[in-house]
Formats: structure tokens, sequence, C-alpha cells
């Protein structure tokens, strides 16, 4: 009897020595080391880095604002800009993307000078009239023709020929000389401190070009940003 007490304490003795190890971990389902887990602590990279935020900074960390990328000019940057976005984390769904259409450049030119002998008329009038050309850039299926004014937008273009019609210069017509690209803007409406610090770290490294500017959040993005303000409001 003493025999068999004895050794059902050496079994036990060594099961819990094998527990206090970890070594049954996987079969009890009960930690030895509790919820500790410092294995989590040494498989750490820079653990030493870390730091702990006092209230202030945390608290600054959750205030949201609404701030946006660009202008973006150009289909090939808005690429850049995205791609570095989704390389950093930042999912499109994040952030709304629009596109404006820029005016680019406008001219006033003449028609198709089909003749040596027209064209020097037509350059004989304007010298005469002390109105300034250049051959027509670009455009070879208009060739020869004259330009004699540049503009950035269609409707002073077409001022600038209503101009010359009444200074009795006919055979004129508007060009659109240059087609500007496509700006775009991305808006996010309620970025975080974090958030707005990668972006302001993304701009500054690899947009090359466009910034991080402030922008005015809509009403329900103000709200929700700040809950207090928006029960206060609902109250009255």
């Amino acid at each position: 009897m003493l025999r068999a007490l004895l050794a059902l304490l050496l079994v036990v003795n060594a099961l819990f020595f094998s527990w206090t190890q970890g070594w049954l971990d996987g079969i009890t389902g009960v930690r030895a080391i509790g919820q500790r887990e410092p294995e989590r602590l040494q498989r750490a990279q820079n653990a030493e880095r870390l730091n702990l935020l006092n209230p202030q900074a945390a608290a600054a960390l959750q205030l949201t604002a609404c701030v946006e990328i660009g202008p973006v000019q150009g289909d090939e940057a808005l690429q850049r800009v995205q791609a570095s976005l989704e390389r950093a984390g930042i999912a499109a769904a994040s952030y709304e993307l629009s596109k404006a259409e820029a005016a680019g450049q406008w001219g006033v030119a003449t028609i198709k000078l089909g003749t040596k002998d027209f064209r020097e008329r037509k350059e004989e009038t304007y010298k005469r009239l002390k109105v300034a050309y250049e051959p027509l850039p670009g455009f070879p299926d208009e060739q020869p023709s004259l330009l004699l004014s540049r503009h950035p937008t269609q409707k002073a273009a077409e001022a600038a020929l209503e101009s010359f019609s009444q200074r009795a210069l006919k055979g004129l017509r508007v060009l659109q000389l240059q087609a500007a690209p496509p700006s775009s803007t991305l808006r996010f409406e309620a970025a975080d401190g974090a958030l707005q610090a990668q972006l302001r770290t993304l701009a500054a490294r690899e947009f090359g070009g466009p910034g991080l500017i402030a922008c005015t959040p809509t009403a329900a993005a103000a709200a929700a940003s700040n809950p207090a303000s928006a029960a206060s409001a609902a109250s009255r």
C-alpha cells in the first residue's frame, strides 16, 4: 500500500514538473505561465524602441481632420500616388477620388492657306494692321496656317476672335492648341492623427509633387468626428 502511494506521488510530481516547464500546455490546454506570454516580447523586433504614449499624445492621434492629396496632374502621376498608398497599406476605400479636366491652351488661327500667294497676302495684311503672327505649331493636316494669339481658355480665344472680326479680319478660327492633363484629388474625409502623419511622410518621400492640404469636411463627417457636438445640436 505504501509502495503504491509512493509511486503515485512520484508520478504526480513528475506530471507537475512537466506542466510547470510548459511541456503539457498542448495536452492540458492550460498554460503553465498564464497569459503573460513572454515569448511575444522575445520575438519582437527592436523592442527597446517601444515607447508608451502619454494621454495627450494618445488623444492627439484620435483627432480626425479632412485632408487631401493634390492636385495630381496626369494619369501617370495618379497611378504613382495610388501605388504608394497601396504599398503603405492604405486602401482605396479610405479616400474619395475626384477628377477635373483643365482648360489647356487655345489659340486664334487662320484657315488653311492653300497657296503661297494667299499666305503672302494674309501676312501683308497682318503686318499693315500690326497684328502679331507665327506659324501654327502642330496640326500637320492644317498646314500651312498662321497663329495670331494664344489664350488659357476657349472663352478667351472666342473673345479674341470676335475682336479680330470687328477689325474686318476674316478667315480665322479657334483651335485647342494643347489639352491639359486631368487634375485629380484624393480626399480623406476623416483622417486620424496616425494616418495624417503617414500621408505627410509619403507626400515628402514618394509622391513627387502633390502635397497634403487641409479641406473642409462635410457636415456628416464633422458630426461623426465630434459626437458630443452632434448630440448637443440634436437636443436643441
